[in-house]
């Protein structure tokens, strides 16, 4: 039976949000109450205790129910990127637009056909 909760995609999102943010896992330790052996722990793959996760997704902003199951997703991911890319206050809207078009191009080269995968 495959785990209903995509952990490995949870961490990759999380190590994206730590890289956009510039800051060490040290500094992600010591604002979420994280012990960096568990943040250490879940680069290799294991999952954390529940007020771990808890503390980490408050932290990044990321819902691990977003990563629960294979549900579809109520809006397509571009639509979601596109929000997120709009609404963050460090882009004007030429840069949100030119980050949009990259984005966009490169989905559409990468992503499986729903019929194929």
């Amino acid at each position: 039976m495959s785990e209903p909760f995509d952990f490995k995609s949870f961490y990759q999102a999380l190590a994206v949000t730590v890289a956009a943010r510039g800051i060490s896992w040290k500094a992600v330790s010591e604002e979420t109450g994280v012990s960096q052996s568990t943040l250490s722990r879940m680069a290799t793959g294991r999952q954390p205790d529940a007020a771990s996760l808890t503390a980490i997704a408050a932290w990044s902003g990321l819902n691990p129910v977003d990563f629960y199951g294979s549900q579809q997703q109520a809006a397509e991911p571009l639509a979601l990127v596109s929000a997120l890319l709009r609404s963050d206050p460090r882009l004007d809207e030429q840069g949100a637009a030119a980050l949009e078009a990259i984005i966009q191009t490169a989905y559409e080269r990468f992503r499986r056909d729903a019929t194929n995968s």
